[in-house]
């Protein structure tokens, strides 16, 4: 769920709940992460030093903790994702593979 959460938040600052709402909308509907998750894991990423927070107004007008990502965190963001396409790329391969003819 971190790389979901840096991604998100690396296309502009975001509040808790517009984190929710981009993850679903990069996913194209697809994943879905509860609040009661994404709470915990905000707090650990900006305790890593991975995102930084400034309070702000949300689109509804209302005081709202805004996450960004920290230097820090756009270096994890750029070595997960390369991680993550190396494994899916092992695992599309493992997938494909036929048996072998005697």
């Amino acid at each position: 769920m971190d790389l979901l959460i840096l991604k998100a938040v690396s296309l502009g600052p975001l509040h808790g709940y517009a984190v929710l709402s981009r993850i679903e909308q990069i996913s194209g509907q697809r994943l879905f992460v509860e609040q009661g998750a994404l709470y915990p894991a905000l707090f650990r990423l900006v305790r890593q030093g991975l995102l930084r927070t400034e309070w702000g107004k949300s689109e509804n007008n209302r005081r709202a903790k805004f996450y960004e990502l920290t230097p820090k965190g756009r270096k994890r963001l750029h070595e997960e994702t390369d991680w993550w396409k190396r494994a899916s790329a092992a695992v599309t391969a493992a997938l494909a593979a036929r048996p072998q003819q005697a």
